[in-house]
């Protein structure tokens, strides 16, 4: 046999062979799977805020109902006692709005006699002196959008850690507006509503401000007065927003979905999924709570279900 054919042999030969390929499983397959346990969990966020002058904070409505403000001139001190600012009327029975001490008026943030919901933030107030403020993302919104337990602050290079206070509600707020003084030397009073008993806060004084900017969503909070404070200074705030003892957990990745609702797929010793649904609680980012649905004897799988998107619908000018 020639060289040349030899070589057209093995040419052949390597152009037939093919590597073998690996196995693959079905789809659907279950590869991983966990249990449920128990442990105790807390539901703590880290923050980067800065020391900030005068911060802006929201003052929500106690309940829903029918908002009236009461007429107060701009002030430049800080109150010296909780202030009566607003009255939120619902089926003819009245609950006050104050600002804390130690704060200024900084705006309505509704207009006079609207509808508000409980939890609105429908006042701002100006915090007299130093305080911290931390922006927050979408993502950690709605874990730290309920009562928050504690808040521990680090200053970078600087004092901590500390308790800090925190101040208002955590929500983003839309400018607040206040009004020109009405021309009247009588007491402040709420639209439509008795005369208030007066008090021995002393007159407001004029030109202390014209409303408060917008603001993202941020948590303000203040720091005790040993704390030495500079403007701008960088600093990291632990959130605390609950704590629970002995709950049953699953990790964030055998669960669908969030806000209280969710699902996860339990494996049979068939290796079948089966979805159910499930009630959860309270997360720390690695686990969460399963407060409904589980018994915790239960294998479940990882990843979890795959929640069914939204069917495209026609756009218009299109058939369907």
């Amino acid at each position: 046999m020639t060289t040349a054919a030899l070589l057209l042999l093995t040419g052949c030969t390597s152009e037939d062979e093919t590597a073998p390929t690996p196995s693959l499983e079905e789809r659907g397959t279950v590869l991983t799977t966990v249990k449920a346990e128990r442990q105790d969990l807390t539901n703590k966020i880290s923050l980067a805020g800065k020391v900030s002058i005068n911060p802006v904070f929201g003052v929500v409505a106690p309940l829903s109902g029918e908002v009236r403000y009461v007429q107060r001139q701009p002030s430049k001190t800080p109150a010296s006692k909780a202030v009566w600012v607003a009255t939120i009327w619902n089926s003819g029975q009245p609950r006050e709005v104050t600002i804390p001490k130690g704060s200024i008026l900084a705006g309505r943030l509704m207009d006079d006699r609207s509808e508000v919901s409980e939890g609105m933030p429908i006042v701002s107030a100006r915090h007299g002196g130093y305080g911290i403020v931390a922006d927050i993302d979408s993502a950690q919104a709605y874990r730290i959008s309920g009562a928050v337990s504690s808040v521990t602050g680090q200053i970078k290079n600087g004092p901590g850690p500390f308790k800090c206070k925190p101040k208002g509600t955590i929500a983003a707020l839309p400018a607040g507006v206040i009004p020109e003084p009405a021309p009247t030397t009588a007491a402040p009073q709420a639209s439509g509503a008795p005369a208030p008993v007066p008090t021995e806060e002393p007159p407001a004084e004029s030109g202390g401000s014209s409303g408060s900017e917008a603001t993202g969503l941020q948590l303000v909070c203040t720091p005790p007065d040993s704390v030495q404070l500079i403007n701008g200074a960088e600093v990291t705030l632990d959130v605390v927003t609950g704590k629970a003892k002995d709950v049953l957990v699953l990790p964030v990745e055998a669960v669908a979905g969030s806000q209280g609702k969710g699902k996860v797929d339990i494996v049979d010793e068939n290796r079948n999924r089966k979805t159910v649904d499930v009630t959860l609680g309270m997360t720390d980012g690695k686990v969460i709570e399963i407060k409904k649905g589980l018994t915790g004897d239960e294998t479940i799988a990882i990843p979890g279900p795959n929640l069914p998107t939204a069917e495209a619908q026609p756009q218009p000018g299109q058939g369907g």
